[in-house]
C-alpha cells in the first residue's frame, strides 16, 4: 500500500523523559525522576511521580490534529463538568515560572482563561517545528469497572446523563461536529492517501460509498437534515469501557480528548453488546433508566446505533491511515493494508448497508 506523506516538522520524534520533566519544571512541578509512558496512540501521555509525593498525568497533544480553540474548549467543557461535581479528571491550572535569561525556550508560554495549555517549543526538532502542546491533571489510580449487570448499567447511564445535562447547557464554537458527512469524508481520506488494495478497490469503493449514504441518510431521518441544536449536545465523544475508571466507589468518566457536537447516543451504545439482540436491548434498556434520571431521550436515536458504528468503522480505517507514517502504527495494526484486510473490511461494510436498511 502507498504510505501517507510524512508528517510536518515537530511531532514526537524527539520527545524524551527529560523533555517531558523540563515542561514540569518551567511550571513550577520537580519531578523525582520516576515517569511512566502511559498506553495513547494518538497523543503521548506519561505519568510523572513529584518531589513533593503527589503525582499528575501530562498529555503531549499530537501535532496538528486539534488547533489551540479546539483544546482549550475541551478543556473548558471538563473544568465546566468538574465545576458541576460529575467525576472527571479536569486539565489543572499552569504558570510559567520567571526564570533567568536562555532557561526556558524561546516562546514558551501558557493559555487558556484557566492556563491549562503549555505551549512548549520543541528546540531538538530544528527550526520550524510545530511547538509542543502540554496539558497537565491529577493522577487518578483505579481499577477498570464491572459493567455487567442491569444495576452497573444503570449507574453508568446515571453518569452519561449528568455529563449529558451539562453539555446541553452551552454549544461548541470550535470543536468536531458529528455528523453523516464524516462518513464521506473518511472515504474520501482513504480513496486520497491510495491506501486500498488496488484489485480490492472497486468493491471496497461501491461498499464504502453505499454505506456512508447510508449513515447521511440514517443522520437526516433521526436528527433532521439540518442536524441543528437542540438534537446535537456537547459529548465526550468516545465513551466506552477502557475511558472508565472507578475510584473509592465513584465511577469517573475520563479522557475528553475526542469531546464533540452530536447526538446523546454516540456516548452510550459503545458499552452494549454487539448487534441488535436481547442482550443489547436489555443493556440499552438499563442504561437508559439511569440516563433519564438527568437527561431525556429520544427514542429515536436508537435507530442510530448501526449508522454510528459504520461511520466508527470508517473513520477507524481513515485514522490509521493519517497516522502510518508514526512508527507506533504499523506495529499496533500489522495486517492494515493487506488484502486480507480490504477484503473484510468491504464484507463489513456490506453487512452494515444491510442492517442499516
Amino acid at each position: 500500500m502507498s504510505l501517507p506523506p510524512p508528517p510536518p516538522p515537530g511531532g514526537f520524534g524527539h520527545l524524551t523523559p527529560q523533555t517531558v520533566l523540563a515542561a514540569l519544571d518551567a511550571v513550577g512541578l520537580r519531578g523525582d525522576g520516576r515517569i511512566l509512558q502511559l498506553n495513547s496512540y494518538e497523543n503521548r501521555v506519561w505519568r510523572v511521580m513529584l518531589e513533593d509525593g503527589g503525582a499528575v498525568v501530562a498529555k503531549f497533544y499530537r501535532p496538528g490534529r486539534w488547533s489551540d480553540e479546539q483544546i482549550l474548549e475541551e478543556h473548558a467543557f471538563t473544568l465546566e463538568l468538574a465545576a458541576a461535581e460529575v467525576p472527571v479528571l479536569a486539565p489543572l491550572p499552569m504558570q510559567l515560572l520567571a526564570a533567568s535569561p536562555g532557561t526556558w525556550p524561546a516562546g514558551a508560554r501558557v493559555s487558556g482563561d484557566h492556563g491549562t495549555l503549555l505551549r512548549w517549543p520543541d528546540a531538538e526538532a530544528g527550526p520550524g517545528a510545530t511547538p509542543l502542546r502540554v496539558s497537565l491533571s491529577p493522577w487518578l489510580g483505579g481499577r477498570d469497572p464491572e459493567v455487567e449487570s442491569p444495576q452497573a448499567f444503570e449507574r453508568l447511564g446515571r453518569l452519561i446523563g449528568r455529563v449529558h445535562a451539562v453539555g446541553a447547557r452551552g454549544r461548541f464554537a470550535h470543536r468536531l461536529r458529528l455528523d453523516g458527512t464524516l462518513a464521506h469524508r473518511a472515504v474520501q481520506t482513504l480513496i486520497g492517501l491510495d491506501v486500498v488494495e488496488p484489485g480490492l478497490r472497486p468493491r471496497w469503493e461501491a461498499a464504502a460509498r453505499a454505506a456512508a449514504d447510508a449513515v447521511e441518510q440514517a443522520f437526516d431521518r433521526v436528527l433532521g437534515s439540518s442536524g441543528d441544536a437542540p438534537a446535537l449536545l456537547r459529548l465526550h465523544g468516545d465513551a466506552h469501557r477502557g475511558n472508565l475508571l472507578e475510584r473509592d466507589t465513584t465511577l469517573h468518566l475520563v479522557d475528553f480528548d475526542d469531546a464533540c457536537s452530536g447526538p446523546a447516543m454516540q456516548d452510550l451504545w459503545l458499552f452494549l453488546d454487539g448487534h441488535e439482540g436481547e442482550s443489547r436491548r436489555r443493556q440499552l434498556d438499563a442504561l437508559l433508566s439511569g440516563y433519564e434520571d438527568f437527561m431525556p431521550f429520544d427514542d429515536a436515536q436508537r435507530a442510530l446505533i448501526e449508522p454510528l458504528r459504520t461511520l466508527r468503522l470508517l473513520r477507524h480505517s481513515a485514522w490509521i491511515a493519517e497516522r502510518w507514517s508514526d512508527p507506533a502504527f504499523p506495529l499496533a495494526f500489522p495486517g492494515f493494508g493487506s488484502p486480507n484486510h480490504w477484503a473484510d473490511q468491504t464484507a463489513l461494510l456490506q453487512e452494515q448497508v444491510d442492517r442499516m436498511a
